[in-house]
């Protein structure tokens, strides 16, 4: 015996207790608690499609009494959503009234307002409100979007007409470092069209005219080699589940968006849960990700962890006559508590470089995290932007300043190099501690 335990057996249909079974839908309660609600019969597309609709515009308004959308896959016409308690069985018909009012103070109208559609959630004594197929955004509400938007609230109420194409180039490297003998790092680029997904080599170029473009990162860890397992896991969920968006309208992909990256970095977790259970040796098994995903001229992105995502752009300058410069921005958050500290200002980039804690994650796929919350956004890319996608044995090594000038104004002795090999490279030579790998994109 080599001390495995038998081999994870992936969740079913029978695993689940069914909660209803009727000729609209079909809805189970996994053993983690979530509801896996199946749409069927009369107009399932357009009860699931509104359903989505509505979950993900109550969550941008942070409604506090509804079930949050996980994920959604629009092939089968599933939603997976977190659990609001159990139904209830009596109440009077004021208090009926009262809970559906107060949703529409949230700018929703419950058309199915009736006692099989409350819940009540023990954890915190709360009355909820499910299913909602049947129900309606109010146009003229005047719920206020809250003044600390994340960008995940932008990603769902972005501009759903831009469909300009961009022609794109791009260059990739990963090193192992100076101290390691394995490369936990995984860097992916793909191209999905009507044909299906090709996988593109470490530099090229493409056009998003007639097919999506994506790129990501994952730093595996964990112990002996789970941590390459963990990266490629992350990054073989990626191939097997985006592709299955490409022939949705834009109108539908970019609203949904938000639940689609959701639904990938659950899958993800999932599986490295489900092997750390089932294998000792991938117990606490994890890895950070990056991942952006171009459609047209959009780039839809998804981030957990302490690997980066940085857009650079040009911005008009006030100071000097309004003349183009470019900005270098960290679209994404490390998700460490030193991280914290610098996005909040109690400490600079020197002092967070230098903290004893500052490889410490707070958030990370698998890891022995019960759930995990993704970082989602959206923006539109514009001629001469470029991106930066890194794993953090480049910030490791390198300042910010240092991966702006190797991105637009390498040395004369580096000008051979593509901008991904300048920065690995750099990063390796600066400090080699840790598996270093960039994806640079340009357009």
């Amino acid at each position: 015996m080599d001390g495995r335990k038998p081999s994870a057996r992936i969740l079913t249909k029978h695993d689940m207790i069914e909660a209803k079974n009727t000729q609209r839908a079909i809805v189970r309660i996994g053993y983690d608690g979530r509801v896996h609600k199946l749409f069927q019969g009369p107009k399932a597309q357009e009860r699931f499609d509104n359903e989505c609709k509505v979950l993900i515009y109550l969550e941008n308004r942070k409604c506090p009494f509804v079930p949050r959308l996980l994920s959604a896959d629009p092939q089968t016409l599933e939603i997976v959503t977190s659990n609001c308690g159990a139904r209830v069985e009596r109440l009077s018909d004021e208090k009926v009234k009262s809970i559906f009012g107060e949703l529409e103070a949230f700018g929703v109208r419950h058309d199915d307002a009736f006692l099989r559609n409350i819940t009540y959630r023990a954890s915190d004594g709360r009355f909820c409100l499910i299913d909602f197929e049947f129900s309606t955004i109010l146009a003229n509400t005047d719920t206020a979007e809250s003044t600390d938007a994340t960008q995940e609230d932008n990603i769902a109420t972005a501009s759903k007409t831009a469909n300009r194409p961009i022609e794109i180039r791009w260059s990739a490297m990963t090193h192992p470092g100076t101290f390691r003998t394995n490369n936990e790092d995984r860097f992916l680029a793909m191209l999905v069209d009507q044909r299906g997904v090709r996988y593109l080599g470490k530099d090229g170029q493409a056009n998003s005219r007639d097919a999506d473009i994506l790129f990501a990162v994952a730093d595996g860890m964990g112990g002996e080699r789970s941590g390459e397992l963990a990266g490629k896991i992350a990054l073989d969920n990626i191939t097997k589940i985006l592709p299955r968006t490409y022939l949705l309208t834009d109108e539908y992909l970019l609203e949904s968006a938000p639940v689609i990256l959701k639904g990938l970095v659950a899958a993800i977790h999932d599986e490295l849960v489900m092997l750390g259970q089932w294998d000792a040796q991938c117990t606490n098994m994890g890895a950070t990700l990056t991942l952006a995903w171009i459609h047209r001229s959009t780039v839809l992105f998804a981030h957990i962890g302490d690997t980066r995502l940085y857009h650079f752009h040009t911005v008009s300058d006030k100071k000097n006559k309004g003349q183009a410069t470019i900005e270098m921005s960290q679209l994404t958050d490390d998700h460490t508590y030193v991280g914290w500290l610098r996005r909040t200002g109690k400490i600079n980039e020197r002092e967070a470089r230098f903290h004893p804690r500052k490889n410490v994650l707070s958030k990370a796929l698998g890891a022995g995290n019960q759930f995990v919350e993704p970082q989602c956004g959206m923006f539109e890319l514009q001629p001469g932007d470029k991106l930066v996608l890194c794993t953090d044995g480049i910030t490791d090594g390198l300042w910010d300043r240092a991966v702006r000038d190797l991105v637009l104004n390498p040395e004369s002795s580096m000008a051979d190099l593509t901008p991904a090999q300048r920065l690995v490279q750099s990063a390796v030579a600066e400090s080699g501690k840790d598996n270093a790998t960039a994806i640079v994109i340009e357009t």
